[in-house]
């Protein structure tokens, strides 16, 4: 609301006078503001010997002027409740503001302080806004008057000349042709605030029209709304008649309405889990197929040394660097069995186990010894549960479970902390957050624990991605450490759950499903002896040459007659002219038939024929047909001489 709709709207009020009295207390606040403004610019003109004292004494009482005529008269407009005389009031005030801003222009030099005539013109702005649409025109008239007064009485001499530029002086002519524009400046001022308050109330008279008009459509409205609201209660009064009918539609409606919101909102998980599902698939194909390069490659680092080291004395200096040279390999192996338990291709051993011996055997190996020696800072408490019920499970991927959370957990406490471990039998009646597919029965939960960092929301969703990582790459993992947790547990058939705060830390609870079957005594150690060869012939079939060289080796030296194809064309066109008391049959082999098709052919000319599957991969669907249509053991590649001279020996004494 502009100031003069606040005028001409107070008069009509209750609270008119006290409207109109705030406003022009405000008003005066700030005209006295502004006097003394001017008076502190004269001040320093005076300090800067620019005007003399004569000059300074008449400003600073002509500023004292301007503030004291206000309260009195505020006094008298705060107790008016007539409007003549609070317009009178008004106007007397703002004469006499005249007189006073008129007087300071004479002391800072009459027509040479031209640049302060501003101060009229703000002063009649500021009336056409609040006051009446005459007054402008009249302050302006007295503007221009008081202001001709002075300077004409100055020029002839009834008012002394202050001389403050007197270079600016100028001559009569163009004194009486500056009094004559200021004028018509003055008046322009006050037609465009005559004119704007004028505007202002055509607005107003329009807004009152629309007003009117709404009134009107409201009235209609209310009217229509009346014979609405009858409708209503008589399609109403018809809808209850035939409730009765409509009810049993009406609850199976609803019950089709929550059932296809269900289905809704289980298709959505569902599309966000296929969709996790689909690239997860993608990375785990990824890591399978360069497992599976990998295990080739390493079967040179992990075979070959294996078979030097019979050959070497023991007091040998080589002895050390081809020792090393072997654990770097089983490291990497370790490193490629991580990325085919990522691609869910892993070979695990499943077995009785119990938890609390995996976490023992972990604590008391050099792989921990090892992150206590990096992190000097850690402390870790452990609580095994007496008389822990066992699982079923793999002991390698289980102990590379515990592994790789302690890691992390250490890895999450840069400054120092604690890592607690627990485990615990529990009885399951209602499924984990998160898992859909939950069975009731016993677990045995594995808790891992620690007062680091925490997890932000954002990385809580992508944990478990495959070289997801905020550690340094190369330095402190290989990004796989919890893509291989959860794929364990999902082998394991069993459930994980992560709660963490940032800055107080996170606690990893996994479920595994627990077995009444007791863990079975510890096999005796082997010898050589136990599974050397007695001459019998063997065919390996493989398209790597040096999977072809190493094996070749190795189960010579085991006293085996040892004949290598590279294709299982090759192998079955040998096999016409030949015998073999065992296969050894890699399963994937490119270009040509694989495995599975080679060992088939083979079957046709030689019903019963014995062999063993060997591969980078684990056992997929053709590896189980090949194993019921006649087939042997399963060798996880790179070979070793233990592993594939007991799943030789085996076999053929079968």
């Amino acid at each position: 609301m502009t100031e003069r709709n606040q005028y001409d709207e107070a008069v009509q009020s209750g609270d008119s006078f006290e409207i109109l009295y705030r406003r022009h207390f405000q008003g005066a606040l700030t005209r006295s503001g502004a006097s003394v403004v001017m008076w502190i610019f004269a001040l320093v003109a005076f300090l800067l010997n620019q005007i003399r004292i004569n000059h300074i004494s008449g400003i600073t009482l002509s500023v004292l002027y301007l503030i004291l005529i206000n309260p009195p008269f505020l006094l008298i407009l705060k107790h008016s409740r007539r409007r003549n005389l609070y317009n009178a009031f008004s106007m007397l005030i703002n004469v006499l503001e005249i007189f006073g801003y008129t007087a300071v222009i004479y002391f800072m030099g009459g027509i040479e302080a031209l640049y302060l005539t501003p101060i009229y013109a703000a002063l009649i702005t500021y009336l056409g806004l609040i006051a009446p649409r005459g007054f402008p025109f009249v302050v302006s008239i007295l503007c221009s008057a008081s202001f001709s007064f002075v300077v004409v009485a100055e020029h002839f001499g009834f008012l002394p000349h202050q001389g403050v530029l007197t270079s600016l002086y100028p001559p009569w002519p163009n004194q009486v042709m500056i009094l004559a524009v200021v004028t018509a400046l003055l008046l322009v001022v006050a037609y465009i605030s005559s004119y704007t308050a004028i505007v202002q109330k055509k607005n107003r008279i329009r807004l009152r029209e629309q007003n009117f008009e709404l009134t009107e459509k409201t009235i209609k409205l209310e009217e229509a709304e009346k014979n609405l609201r009858k409708a209503h209660e008589e399609l109403e009064r018809r809808i209850e008649e035939r409730t009765a009918e409509l009810k049993g539609a009406n609850d199976q409606l609803r019950v089709e309405i929550n059932e296809r919101k269900q289905a809704e909102e289980k298709k959505k998980r569902l599309e966000a889990r296929l969709l996790q599902a689909q690239k997860m698939e993608a990375i785990g194909s990824l890591a399978g197929g360069v497992a599976h390069d990998l295990n080739n490659i390493l079967s040179g680092l992990v075979s070959y040394p294996e078979l030097l080291l019979m050959d070497i004395p023991k007091d040998s200096p080589l002895r050390g660097p081809i020792l090393t040279i072997q654990r770097s390999g089983e490291k990497a192996a370790a490193i490629v069995q991580d990325l085919l338990t990522l691609a869910r291709r892993g070979v695990p051993v499943i077995e009785v186990v119990n938890l609390n011996r995996i976490i023992s055997d972990y604590l008391n190996s050099p792989e921990y010894e090892n992150l206590i020696l990096y992190h000097p800072g850690i402390e870790l408490e452990a609580d095994l549960k007496n008389k822990l019920k066992n699982i079923m499970g793999s002991p390698v991927h289980l102990s590379k479970t515990v592994m790789n959370l302690v890691s992390n957990a250490a890895e999450a406490m840069p400054e120092g902390g604690k890592i607690f471990i627990s485990t615990a039998n529990r009885y399951m009646d209602h499924p984990i957050k998160g898992y859909d597919h939950f069975q009731k029965g016993d677990y045995v939960t594995l808790i891992v624990s620690d007062t680091g960092i925490g997890i932000s929301p954002e990385d809580m969703e992508r944990i478990y991605e495959p070289f997801y990582t905020k550690k340094i790459m190369g330095r402190s993992g290989t990004g796989l450490g919890m893509a291989v947790v959860w794929g364990t547990v999902k082998d394991h058939r069993g459930n994980i759950d992560v709660q963490s705060t940032e800055g107080k830390g996170t606690t990893f609870t996994l479920y595994f499903p627990a077995t009444e079957k007791e863990s079975p005594r510890e096999e005796p150690v082997l010898s050589i002896e136990d599974y050397m060869g007695r001459g019998e012939s063997i065919l390996i079939v493989d398209d790597v040459k040096e999977q072809r060289i190493i094996l070749s080796g190795m189960l010579k030296r085991l006293g085996y007659r040892v004949t290598a194809v590279s294709s299982g064309e090759e192998a079955v066109e040998y096999m016409k002219d030949h015998t073999a008391d065992l296969l050894v049959l890699d399963m994937i082999m490119n270009p040509g038939i694989d495995g599975f098709e080679t060992y088939k052919r083979i079957l046709e000319l030689h019903p019963g024929q014995k062999a063993i599957i060997a591969s980078g991969y684990s056992e997929t669907e053709r590896v189980k047909k090949l194993q019921k249509m006649g087939g042997g053991g399963y060798i996880k590649k790179p070979y070793s001489l233990e592993k594939i001279g007991l799943a030789v020996r085996v076999e053929l004494d079968k």
